[in-house]
């Protein structure tokens, strides 16, 4: 029996939101992916509809995602909830969201063995 709780992500997710809603209300997505042989995260792709590069980084948006991405990779990893190695969050009009994807799904899938800037 798994003790995977199914709302954990949004709510992690939604705090986010709110603590950053100047990033979020622009548009863009961040492809992820976690490492074949173990449950952390291992890389990202960042695509944002506006210039605010700068303003994701040193707001600290970029830094507290990442660490959630890899809380969640090691949280559904510990809990054998899939898929658990690549997905997709999506921000934009205030919100956050994250779509899981299967195993070798992403961009980032074709890099294997190279290192990904996080």
């Amino acid at each position: 029996m798994s003790n995977f709780d199914q709302n954990f992500e949004a709510a992690r997710l939604a705090s986010l939101a709110e603590q950053h809603s100047d990033i979020v209300k622009v548009t863009g997505e961040v492809v992820f992916r976690a490492e074949d042989d173990e449950d952390r995260l291992s890389g990202t792709s960042w695509t944002l509809e506006e210039d605010i590069f700068d303003q994701v980084t040193e707001s600290g948006f970029k830094l507290h995602l990442i660490e959630l991405l890899d809380d969640f990779i090691a949280h559904r990893g510990q809990c054998n909830e899939l898929p658990k190695k690549e997905g997709i969050v999506r921000f934009g009009d205030g919100d956050l969201s994250i779509e899981w994807l299967p195993d070798g799904s992403t961009h980032l899938s074709d890099h294997l063995g190279t290192e990904q800037q996080v």
